[in-house]
Formats: structure tokens, sequence, C-alpha cells
């Protein structure tokens, strides 16, 4: 299994390119099964989920080719409409393929989800409104059984913000007759760019980016090409890096514009950043400001952000008060933190963090996907060396981080360790 070993206490210098969105690729990934012909993205990151979407797509017999950063989809001739559990419950985001098939083909079997045990995430308001575009839904044995002639448009009010349930239907509204009206729909950055994705695609949609999203249905989609956008998680996360470990660093190949509140909090710890149309300049010298963090759906402070901005007020000046409203269970890294020598104090959604003048290392385990990056950040700064295990979590969402900060001057290597049978 493989593990990070870090050896803290050494600031950050030089440039780190920014790889293509997690979070927009894989709803773009399924939405190539509503087009029957070819897909052809770039800037697609080398990531474990993204690998796990491909090995799904082509069990339903989409053929893909993968060229670095280049997939190329051909959806033409899909033979099952089934996602199986063994692929689906290590990733949520399977449930998008939902959508796709369901208005492409008239029904799909979906296995309900798995994915980072960070707290409930149903998928009751993907349900809902499959079953107001005219779905025929039932749980069965574990798996979700859609059936439909062909969906027809509606209005639609989702009782909760969801990011993956705005794109599974606003990918199954591409194909259904007449328009349909999302409602509180999920206004995050990647919602639009798979917006962006499916009008190449021949889809009109329009008002991605509001909580009012208005897709008038097509016959058919056709093929086309489209470049994903950055990872604004990524790129948060090395500014944070930075912000905790010190120096300076340069990222390239950004989208600058959705990251302001992130900017605004990373500013208020002292960290300084200059910015141009992809690129993000930040330096820090000296320890970093304590900030408040309250959670809340884009454009509020991201919860895929919350774990890392928690190391930085580890080892910050003041105290600060975290507060989570999205997942309920993702203050998991808390006691692995404290390992490492954090002073940090859990009150329901709550986390006091009172910052350490430093930490030290030691073996920690990361439990999510973001908090292998939180766990990551901390060691950067913790005298002498921190083992950050279970980083499968941290290969679902980050292309090659090790390399990258290694290359930026951090002391990290990925080492295996053999488990005796």
């Amino acid at each position: 299994m493989d593990k990070l070993l870090i050896h803290g206490g050494h600031s950050l210098k030089g440039e780190v390119p920014i790889s293509g969105a997690k979070n927009a690729a894989l709803p773009i990934l399924c939405a190539a099964i509503l087009v029957p012909g070819t897909l052809e993205l770039d800037n697609v990151p080398n990531l474990q989920d993204v690998g796990t979407t491909l090995r799904l797509l082509e069990r339903m017999g989409v053929k893909s080719d993968r060229d670095g950063s280049k997939v190329a989809l051909d959806a033409s001739q899909i033979t099952h409409l089934e996602a199986a559990y063994d692929l689906v419950k290590t990733m949520r985001a399977s449930i998008l393929v939902l959508g796709p098939l369901l208005a492409r083909f008239g029904e799909a079997r979906v296995s309900l989800p798995g994915g980072c045990a960070i707290g409930q995430r149903p998928v009751d308001q993907h349900i809902k409104g499959l079953q107001a575009l005219g779905a025929r839904i039932e749980i069965e044995h574990g798996y979700v059984v859609a059936r439909a002639k062909r969906l027809r448009g509606a209005r639609i009010v989702t009782d909760m913000v969801t990011v993956t349930g705005t794109e599974n239907l606003m990918m199954a509204a591409t194909l259904a007759d007449g328009e349909t009206i999302i409602e509180n729909a999920a206004r995050e950055p990647e919602v639009v760019d798979l917006a962006a994705a499916l009008t190449a695609l021949g889809a009109r949609i329009r008002g991605a980016g509001t909580d009012r999203i208005v897709i008038e249905g097509v016959q058919a989609l056709h093929s086309g090409a489209y470049r994903v956008m950055p990872d604004r998680i990524e790129t948060g996360t090395f500014l944070c890096a930075v912000a905790a470990a010190g120096g300076s660093l340069r990222l390239t190949g950004c989208d600058t514009a959705a990251l302001d509140a992130t900017l605004d909090k990373l500013r208020e710890t002292g960290l300084v950043i200059e910015s141009g149309t992809d690129w993000l300049q930040a330096t820090m010298s000296g320890r970093p400001r304590s900030v408040d963090i309250r959670t809340a759906p884009y454009p509020g402070f991201a919860t895929d952000m919350q774990a890392q901005i928690m190391a930085v007020n580890c080892v910050a000046q003041g105290t600060a008060v975290i507060t989570e409203t999205i997942f309920e269970n993702r203050f998991m890294h808390v006691q692995e933190m404290v390992r490492l020598g954090a002073d940090i104090s859990i009150q329901g959604n709550t986390a006091v963090v009172r910052g350490a003048p430093g930490l030290s290392g030691a073996i920690v385990m990361a439990t999510d996907l973001r908090a292998s990056a939180g766990l990551v950040i901390a060691g950067l700064v913790a005298e002498g060396d921190t083992l950050v295990d279970r980083i499968y979590h941290l290969d679902r969402g980050y292309d090659r981080m090790e390399r990258k900060l290694a290359a930026a001057g951090a002391q990290i290597e990925r080492v295996r360790t053999v488990v005796d049978a």
C-alpha cells in the first residue's frame, strides 16, 4: 500500500502546473453517454476517479482512448445499461450515468453509490427530479432502476442545493421533450463547465451559474470536443500549502475567476497573492494569521477546502473557528492533526483551532480525499518525519501531488510498504 513520507520544515519555491478539475471532468465524461458519436476531451486529470469512470463507461460499451490529458470517447455502440456495485461503491460520482442513460435509452440500472465517508449524501433529489421528468423509478436490491419511454420537460425544485443532482438532471433534460427548469440549482463552476460542454455538443442550456437553469430539450446531441476547466480545489490546496509552509509559488493554468472565496480568506492569513488571466503568484513570509471559516455552497467557502485551511490554522497566530455546514462527518481529519501536535477541539459542527508555533511529525491516516490534502499540508510544516497512510484517497482527486510538491522544494516521496501474508 502506498504512503507519503514527508520531512517537514522546508518552504516552497517554484512553479506548479494546475491540472484539469476532477469535479468537472467526471460529469463531462458521463455526458459522453448522451452522444451517439464521439466526444474528444482535453485537460483531463490523471486521477484514480477518472480511471474508475472510464472503466465504468467501457463496461457499458463506450470505447475510450487516452493519451496523456486527452481522452477520446465513442458511445455510438452502448450495449449495457447498468452501473454495477463493484465500481460504483468506490465513487459517488458514478450516479451521474443515471440521467444520461435514461435520457438516451429509456432505462438504466445504477447501484446506489459510495465514495468518501464524510456524511450522508442521498440521491433522493436525483430520483425526485427524474420522476418529475416522467421516469418510473424503483430501488431494487441496492440498485436504482429507472424507466421512461421518453422524458418530458418539467419544473423541478430541489429541496436542497445538490451539485451532482443538478448535473444529473441537467444531462437528462437535454434530451427531454420540451423545456425543463431546475430551481435551487447548484451554482458551482463545475456545473457551468458541464453546461458549456453539453452546449458544445448541441444542447440548449441557459442560466448555468445561477440558481435557475433552463434546458430546452433537443432530439439528439452530436459529436464534439471540449477542454475541461482547471481544478479550483487543487489550486486552493497549493495556495494553502505555501500559506502554511512559507515561500513563494507560481501556479499556472488556473481559473482565477472561480476562486474568490478561497483567495479572500487566504489573503486574510497574510498570504500575498498576485494574479493574471491564468496564473497566481503566492508568497508567505512568517507565520500565517488565523481565519474563521464557514463552509457554504458556491460562491461561499467550499467544503472541499475546509481540511486544507484547517491545516493552515493549526500553525497560525491566534484562534480560528471553523464551521462545517455541508457534511456532518467532515472533521475526521481532526484527530489525525492532533497526532501532529495541533490544538483543536470540536463541538457539533464547529472546530476551534488554536494555532501552535509548530507541529511534530507522526504517522497519520487519511480518512477521505480532502483530509488527505490537509494532512499533507500539516506534514510539510511538522518538524521531523510524517508518514501519511491510505493515500489512495489522495490519488482519487490529486494528479501526482507529491511530484508537484517535490519540484517546489518539499521533501516528500511516495513509499510502498509490503504487507506480509
